[in-house]
C-alpha cells in the first residue's frame, strides 16, 4: 500500500488510502475509517493539534472490547494532547471474539496505521480499561512490535507468555478501591522478580477510566522509558519538569494523609529517573516519610486489612461455589449479612477500611457476574443455577433492574407464581416503570392474566392492562 501525506493549512490531513484520498482532521476524533477494502472493519484516529507529517509520532491502540472506539479515544484525548500521541482504537474487536480473531483484527489496524502515518520506531504501544486492559497486555506477544502496554484497572493477562527475551514496558493504572488493586500489586512484585520494566500509578479512587492527569502520567512514563532507551533523544527540561512534578505530587499525598501513596510513588520514582540523575534526593525522601509515624500507622492497618481481605475473598469464592453447586437459595441470607458488613466497612471512620470495603463490594459483583457469564455459555446451560445468581444479583445490586425480569420469567416457567410475583413486587418497588416491557417478558403469557399480576401492576403503575374482576 503506497503512503502518501501531506499537510495543508493548520487543521487538515490529507491521507492516501488505497486509491482514495481521507481528509483527517487534526485535535477531534474520527470516527469509522475503513481498514481496508477487504474486510468490514473500521477504527476511529485522533491525530493531536501538533501533528506535522515531517517528524514521527509515537501512537497508542487504545482497547474497548465493544467495539466502541470513539469512546475509548474520548478518554485518552487530552492526555495524548498533552504529551504527544497519536490514538488510534478498532470498532470490529469484541469479547465474543475468540483471541486469535481480535489479533488478527488489530494487526491488519495496526497495518493501515502504519502505511497511513509516520510512525516512530519503538513507537508503538497498547491500552485498555478493564477487559480491554487485559487484551493490551496480551499483544505484544503476537506483535513484538509493540514496545509498552497502559493498563487500567487490569493487570497482565497471562504471566505464563512473558518472556524476557520480549520484555515490554508494562504500566498499570488502578484506584486504591478498585477490587482488582491488591492483584496489580501483586503483579508488580511478580513483573520486578522478572526484571519486566514496570511501574504501577494508583489514585484515590475506585472503578473507573483514570482520569487525564493518570493518563497523562502514564504517557510521560513511556517518553522518559524511550529517552533512556535512546529511541528519542534526550530532552533535559522535560526530564527536569516531570521530576519536579513527581516530587510536588508526593508532597501533596503526604499533606492530604496519604503517605502509603507518596512511598508508593517515591518507589516508583527511584525506577524512572535512574537513568538520568541521582536518587539521593528520592532515597531520602523515602527514608524520612517511612519513619513517619503517619506511615508507621497506616502501614500496619494496611497489612492487617491485606490479610482480612484476603481471607474474605476466599470465603466467598468458597461458598458462591458451593451455593451454585447445591442450589442454595436459603443461603441468600448470608449472602445479604455479608453485604450489610461491607456497607459497615464502608460507613468506617478509617478510611482504609472505607477502601477495603469498597473493594470488596466490587470484587463479589464481578464474582457473581462472572459465574454467571460462565455458566450462560455451557451447553446445555444450567437454568436453576443461573436463577440463584440472578437472584444474588438483586441483593448485591438491588438497583439492577435485569436480574428481576430474568427471575420473574424463569420462574413464571416453572409455574412458581409465586416467587415471580414476590419478585415482581420488588422490582415496582425499586422504581421500574417500564410496563410495555413487563406484558412483553419471555415466559409470562400465563402470569401476566393473573389477577395478582395486574393487581401489583395496578399498585405501581396505575395501569394494568386486563381488567380485574371482583366476585
Amino acid at each position: 500500500m503506497k503512503k502518501t501525506l501531506l499537510l495543508l493549512a493548520f487543521c487538515t490531513v490529507f491521507v492516501g488510502l488505497a486509491q482514495n484520498n481521507i481528509t483527517l482532521k487534526k485535535g477531534v476524533i474520527i470516527d469509522s475509517l475503513v481498514v481496508n477494502d477487504t474486510v468490514p472493519e473500521t477504527f476511529s484516529l485522533y491525530l493531536p493539534k501538533k501533528f506535522d507529517v515531517s517528524k514521527a509520532w509515537p501512537v497508542i491502540f487504545v482497547f474497548d472490547m465493544d467495539g466502541r472506539g470513539r469512546q475509548a479515544l474520548s478518554m485518552y484525548r487530552a492526555a495524548a494532547e498533552e504529551q504527544g500521541y497519536i490514538l488510534a482504537a478498532s470498532n470490529s474487536i469484541s469479547d465474543t471474539l475468540s483471541i486469535s480473531k481480535n489479533v488478527l483484527i488489530t494487526s491488519r489496524m495496526f497495518s493501515t496505521v502504519a502505511n497511513m502515518l509516520p510512525i516512530r520506531n519503538h513507537g508503538i504501544y497498547t491500552s485498555g480499561f478493564s477487559s480491554g486492559g487485559r487484551f493490551s497486555t496480551l499483544i505484544p506477544t503476537f506483535i513484538k512490535e509493540v514496545e509498552g502496554v497502559v493498563a487500567c484497572g487490569a493487570s497482565v493477562a497471562n504471566i505464563g507468555v512473558l518472556t524476557s527475551r520480549n520484555p515490554f514496558h508494562y504500566v498499570g493504572i488502578v484506584g486504591d478501591e478498585d477490587f482488582t488493586y491488591p492483584e496489580m500489586l501483586t503483579i508488580e512484585k511478580l513483573l520486578n522478580r522478572l526484571k519486566f520494566p514496570n511501574q504501577l500509578l494508583v489514585f484515590d479512587g475506585g472503578r473507573e477510566w483514570p482520569k487525564t492527569k493518570e493518563l497523562s502520567s502514564a504517557l510521560k512514563l513511556l517518553t522518559l522509558s524511550a529517552m533512556a532507551k535512546g529511541h528519542v533523544p534526550k530532552d533535559t527540561a522535560y526530564v527536569d519538569a516531570s521530576y519536579k512534578e513527581d516530587f510536588v505530587k508526593v508532597n501533596r499525598l503526604y499533606t492530604e494523609s496519604k503517605p502509603l501513596l507518596a512511598d508508593s510513588w517515591l518507589a516508583e520514582m527511584s525506577e524512572i529517573y535512574q537513568p538520568y540523575m541521582s536518587l539521593d534526593s528520592i532515597k531520602t525522601s523515602r527514608k524520612t516519610l517511612r519513619k513517619s509515624r503517619l506511615f508507621r500507622e497506616q502501614n500496619r492497618t494496611q497489612n492487617s486489612l491485606n490479610l482480612k481481605e484476603s481471607l474474605i475473598k476466599e470465603e466467598y469464592n468458597y461458598y458462591l461455589e458451593e451455593d451454585i453447586i447445591t442450589y442454595n437459595y436459603n443461603n441468600l441470607g448470608w449472602w445479604k449479612y455479608q453485604m450489610e458488613e461491607l456497607q459497615k466497612f464502608q460507613k468506617s471512620p478509617e478510611v482504609l477500611q472505607q477502601k477495603m470495603g469498597k473493594r470488596l463490594e466490587g470484587y463479589v459483583k464481578a464474582l457473581v457476574s462472572d459465574n454467571v457469564d460462565v455458566l450462560s455459555a455451557e451447553t446445555p446451560i444450567d437454568s436453576e443455577a443461573l436463577n440463584f445468581l440472578w437472584m444474588l444479583k438483586t441483593i448485591i445490586e438491588p438497583d439492577n433492574f435485569d436480574s428481576y425480569l430474568k427471575i420473574i420469567s424463569y420462574t413464571a416457567k416453572t409455574d412458581d407464581y409465586g416467587t415471580a410475583l414476590f419478585y415482581l413486587e420488588e422490582l415496582l418497588k425499586k422504581g421500574y416503570t417500564n410496563r410495555n416491557e413487563l406484558y412483553a417478558l419471555e415466559n409470562t403469557a400465563l402470569l401476566r392474566i393473573t389477577p395478582e399480576f395486574n393487581e401489583l401492576v395496578e399498585k405501581y403503575l396505575k395501569d394494568a392492562r386486563y381488567t380485574i374482576i371482583e366476585e
